[in-house]
C-alpha cells in the first residue's frame, strides 16, 4: 500500500515534532483511523509473506520441545516417542556459545580509529569499553539473561532480534531480545535496516496501558470499546500449539489476565504532504486498528538532509533492531534457518523409525491369534501370570489344533541400522558428534588425532560464532550512539570510575565485542594465550603487560587490572635467599676486617704518641747538655744528640703520613666491599694483610738509635 494517505491535516517537521513523545494530538480522529487501517494492512501483508516460514518454525519448535502429538496408528496408544535430535543440537551449540560470547566482566571493547600519538584517545577508548560493559552487565540487569535466551532460541528457530533503545522511565539504555515470531517483517526484505515496514508484537496488560496513558506516551483510549471490553485472544492453531508446548491454558476472553495485543510498527509515512515519506513509529491495537501513539523515528535535526530551499531530501532513520543470524536461508529470505529446520525432516524420520521398532516389539511380545471351533473355551478374558492355570473343556490335542498364533516378525535389524545411519548424519549436520558431546572416541585414539577431530568438528560453530559476533558489534554500535545522545554530562559507574558525554563524542572508535569469533571453546582460548605468553618470553618486541592480561582473562580471572596493574606499578621482587646469605657473609667479613684495621691503627697511634713524648723528653735533655757543655768534645756530643732527635722527628712524621694513608685505604676498602662484595672471610683477611703490610716505625727504633 502506498505511503501517501489523504489526510485532512498535515504537520510540519519541527524540533517540537521530533522531541514529542506522541504526536497523535496533531491529527483528527478520522485521520488516525486511516493511519491505523493503513498500518494494519501493512502488518497483514507481511504476515502473509511468511506463512510457510511460520509453519516450519512451529514444527521445529515442537520437535525441540519434544511435544507429543495424538497418534492412533497403527492402533490406539501405540508408541509415540519424540527423539531429541533438535534439542541435543541446540543445547550443544548453546553450551559452547554462551560462555564463549559472555565471558567474564568485560564484554565490550573499543579500538581507536587512526593515529593516537599522545595516547589520550586510547585511554578514553578503554574507559568507554569499561563503561559499556558495565551498562550491559550491571545497569541493564536483563541483558545477559536475554542474551542467554537468544542464543538458545536462535539455534532452534534460526533468527532473532535485539531491540536497542533508551528507556526514559528507567533512565538508561535497554537492549532486549525479540523472538522472530514477535517481529513481523516481509520475508523477502533484503535487510532489516532497509525494510519499509517492521512490526513488533507487544502484549500489554490493562495496567501497562493505563501507565502509558498517564505518562502521556499513549493517547487516552479508556473510552474505546476495545479497551473497556478487555483483551481478546485469537483462537488460532498456532496459539494452541504454543500453549501445548508451554503447558499453559489460554486465558478466557474479557479477562484482566488477557493482554491486549499492541503492534508497534516502524514504517515510512508522508505526514507533512511533501511527497517524501518520513520514518515514524505507529503503535496500534491489533483487533481494532486503533492508533495510540505516533512518534518520529529520528532523533536530531542533523538527521534531516534539506535543499537550499528547505525541502527534505532524505531523513536518516534510527534503527532499533539488530538481527541475530544463525545460518543464512538459501532462498534469500531475511529469516535465517536453524537446527529446527535443518534437522526437522530427519528428526521426523527418526521418530517414525523408532516408533515402528517399538510397535514391532510390542506386537511381537503381545500378539494374539485365531481360535478354531474345536477349542471349547468359556467366554471372557483370560489373563496369564506366573503359576496361573485356567480350566477349559477341550483336550490338549484339541487346543493345539484349534489355536493359531498370529504370525509376526521381530523388530528388523535393517530398520535399526538405517536408524543409526540417520542419527549419525544428523549429528554431522549439527556438529554434535561423540567427541563434541564429551564421549571417549576410543582408548587407542592418538591425542593429536583427537585434537584435529575436535578442531574440525568446531568449524561449523566457528562460522555461526562469526555471524553472532557481527550482530553484537552492530548492537553495541547502537548503544554507543544512544550514549552519545542520552548520556548525562558526567556520571559515575563501577569502582569509582567517571565518564562524560563528551567522551562518546570526542573519540572516533570502533566498538566491537571482547569475544573472539575465531575461538569456539575455552580450551582453544587458553591454548592461544599460553602460546602467546611463551612467544613473548622467548622473543622481544612484545607488550608483556598486555600478554599477561590476555593470559589471565583466558584463565577466567575477573578484575585483571586489580590483580595485575602492570609491571611499572608492581613492587620489586624479594631478593634471592642465596644472595641474602652471601650479603650476610660479606657484612661479617667486613666487620672482621674493620676490627683488625682499627686495632692496627690504634697501635700505630699509640706508637706515634710515645715517640712524640720521647722526642720532647730528649729535646729537653739536649738543651740542658748544650747549656752545660764548655769543651769542644762536649759540644760535638750535643750536636750528635740533636741529630738523633731530628732523625726521630723524621721517623715520626713518616709514621703520621703512613697513618693517614691507612685511614684513606680503610675508607676505600669499605666502599669496595659494599659494591663488589666479599666472597669469603678469607679474602677479607688477605685484604687486611695487604693493608697492614706497610712500613711501620716501632717505638724502640728511635731509642736504640740514640743509644
Amino acid at each position: 500500500m502506498s505511503s501517501m494517505l489523504s489526510l485532512s491535516r498535515h504537520i510540519n517537521i519541527t524540533r517540537q515534532i521530533i522531541d514529542s513523545p506522541n504526536i497523535c494530538s496533531e491529527f483528527a480522529v478520522e485521520d488516525l483511523q486511516k493511519i491505523g487501517l493503513w498500518a494494519s494492512d501493512n502488518y497483514k501483508r507481511d504476515v502473509a509473506s511468511r506463512v510457510d516460514w511460520e509453519r516450519r518454525t512451529e514444527a521445529a519448535m515442537d520437535l525441540a520441545m519434544q511435544v507429543s502429538k495424538d497418534k492412533n496408528f497403527p492402533w490406539p496408544n501405540c508408541a509415540n516417542i519424540a527423539f531429541p535430535l533438535v534439542t541435543i543440537a541446540a543445547m550443544q551449540f548453546h553450551a559452547r556459545a554462551y560462555p564463549a560470547i559472555v565471558n567474564g566482566s568485560s564484554v565490550v571493547q573499543c579500538k581507536v580509529v587512526g593515529e593516537d600519538p599522545t595516547g589520550i584517545a586510547t585511554r578514553r577508548a578503554k574507559l568507554i569499553g569499561q563503561h559499556m560493559s558495565w551498562q550491559v552487565l550491571e545497569q541493564d540487569e536483563a541483558w545477559e539473561e536475554q542474551q542467554d535466551r537468544a542464543l538458545l532460541n536462535v539455534a532452534i528457530v534460526g533468527v532473532g532480534w535485539k531491540k536497542s533503545y533508551y528507556d526514559a522511565s528507567l533512565g538508561h539504555n535497554i537492549s532486549e531480545f525479540v523472538s522472530a515470531k514477535n517481529l513481523v517483517v516481509n520475508y523477502w526484505a533484503k535487510d532489516i535496516s532497509t525494510a519499509q515496514v517492521k512490526t513488533h508484537i507487544i502484549p500489554l496488560y490493562k495496567n501497562d496501558l493505563h501507565e502509558r496513558i498517564m505518562r502521556g506516551s499513549y493517547r487516552d483510549v479508556r473510552e474505546e470499546s476495545w479497551y473497556t471490553s478487555g483483551g481478546v485472544v485469537a483462537e488460532t492453531e498456532a496459539r494452541k500449539r504454543e500453549d501445548a508446548r508451554a503447558g499453559t491454558v489460554q486465558p478466557q476472553n474479557e479477562s484482566d489476565d488477557t493482554p491486549y495485543i499492541m503492534l508497534e510498527q516502524h514504517c515510512y509515512l508522508d505526514l507533512d504532504g511533501d511527497g517524501y515519506a518520513e520514518p515514524y513509529i505507529i503503535t496500534f491495537e491489533e483487533s481494532s486498528s486503533c492508533v495510540v501513539r505516533i512518534v518520529a523515528r529520528f532523533n536530531r535535526e542533523e538527521d534531516i538532509e534539506r535543499t537550499r530551499g528547505n525541502h527534505i531530501v532524505r531523513i536518516k532513520p534510527t534503527e532499533y533492531f539488530t538481527k541475530i543470524p544463525f545460518i543464512p536461508s538459501p532462498d534469500g529470505g531475511i529469516l535465517d534457518i536453524g537446527f529446527g529446520v535443518l534437522l526437522g525432516p530427519l528428526n521426523e524420520s527418526v521418530n517414525s523409525a523408532i516408533n515402528q521398532l517399538f510397535d514391532a516389539g510390542t506386537i511381537s511380545n503381545t500378539a494374539g491369534g485365531f481360535l478354531g471351533r474345536g477349542a471349547k473355551i468359556r467366554g471372557g478374558v483370560y489373563e496369564f501370570k506366573p503359576f496361573g492355570w485356567h480350566r477349559v473343556d477341550s483336550t490338549g490335542d484339541d487346543l493345539n489344533k484349534n489355536i493359531f498364533p498370529l504370525p509376526v516378525r521381530e523388530p528388523s535389524n535393517v530398520m535399526f541400522n538405517l536408524l543409526s545411519l540417520i542419527i549419525d548424519y544428523t549429528s554431522r549436520i549439527a556438529g554434535s558428534t561423540d567427541m563434541m558431546a564429551g564421549e571417549n572416541p576410543g582408548q587407542n585414539t592418538p591425542a593429536e588425532t583427537s585434537r584435529a577431530m575436535l578442531e574440525q568438528g568446531q568449524k561449523i560453530y566457528s562460522a555461526i560464532f562469526k555471524r553472532i559476533w557481527r550482530s553484537m558489534k552492530k548492537e553495541f554500535k547502537k548503544l554507543y550512539t544512544l550514549n552519545a545522545i542520552y548520556l548525562p554530562m558526567e556520571s559515575s559507574f563501577g569502582d569509582g570510575l567517571t565518564i562524560r558525554n563528551e567522551d562518546y563524542r570526542a573519540t572516533a572508535v570502533s566498538v566491537i565485542p571482547v569475544a573472539d569469533p575465531t575461538i569456539a571453546s575455552e580450551g582453544a582460548r587458553f591454548a592461544q594465550a599460553r602460546l602467546l605468553k611463551e612467544a613473548a618470553a622467548t622473543a622481544g618486541g612484545y607488550d608483556n603487560d598486555e600478554v599477561e592480561r590476555r593470559y589471565l582473562r583466558a584463565l577466567g580471572v575477573d578484575d585483571v587490572d586489580k590483580i595485575f596493574p602492570g609491571s611499572d606499578k608492581m613492587a620489586p621482587p624479594p631478593p634471592d635467599v642465596k644472595v641474602q646469605i652471601q650479603q650476610m657473609k660479606n657484612e661479617l667479613a667486613l666487620q672482621q676486617m674493620q676490627q683488625k684495621q682499627t686495632e692496627f691503627i690504634l697501635n700505630m697511634q699509640e706508637n706515634v704518641r710515645l715517640n712524640t713524648a720521647k722526642i720532647a723528653e730528649l729535646t729537653a735533655k739536649a738543651n740542658k747538655l748544650d747549656a752545660e757543655a764548655t769543651s769542644e768534645p762536649g759540644k760535638q756530643n750535643v750536636a750528635a744528640f740533636r741529630a738523633g732527635i731530628e732523625a726521630m722527628r723524621e721517623q715520626n712524621a713518616q709514621a703520621n703520613a703512613h697513618l693517614d694513608r691507612l685511614m684513606e685505604s680503610l675508607n676505600e676498602s669499605r666502599s669496595s666491599i659494599r659494591t663488589s662484595g666479599i666472597t669469603s672471610p678469607m679474602e677479607a683477611g688477605s685484604n687486611n694483610q695487604t693493608l697492614l703490610g706497610a712500613d711501620t716505625v716501632p717505638s724502640g727504633a728511635v731509642e736504640g738509635g740514640l743509644g
